[in-house]
């Protein structure tokens, strides 16, 4: 890398950043974790400083879709940002299951930053698995 390379992207780096200008403009994907349980799944989505009212499920066949937005509420007039590490904008997190949990019952909880979600899976979906599993 040339001197003049590296000087400009130092100062693009190390240039202040003052009020006006949001460094984080992009999509970021919550971390989860997913556990199998004997009637269904539990899903843990680390959403700290997220409103439980702003967070949105769908659901499609295997497909789960957590998404949502986070916003900077200290952010205002006369306020000008120091250092920002946190990521204040859209997020979403699809996760995969390995069959359609379209038909589950969702119990939500959000504790402590974490959104928890319980899958219960419907009666029927258990008797067509155990009916597929047995030998004919």
């Amino acid at each position: 890398m040339s001197n003049d390379s590296r000087e400009r992207f130092f100062r693009v780096v190390q240039a202040p950043r003052h009020g006006g200008t949001r460094p984080s403009g992009r999509l970021w994907c919550p971390a989860a974790d997913v556990y199998r349980t004997a009637h269904g799944w539990i899903v843990k989505v680390d959403l700290a400083g997220i409103r439980p009212d702003d967070v949105e499920i769908t659901i499609s066949g295997p497909l789960m879709s957590i998404s949502g937005s986070r916003r900077d509420s200290f952010c205002g007039e006369g306020i000008s940002h120091y250092q920002l590490e946190i990521t204040y904008s859209r997020f979403e997190k699809t996760i995969q299951f390995p069959r359609s949990i379209e038909h589950a019952s969702i119990l939500r909880d959000y504790s402590d930053g974490l959104l928890i979600l319980r899958l219960q899976e419907e009666e029927e979906g258990r008797k067509d698995q155990a009916r597929a599993a047995s030998p004919k």
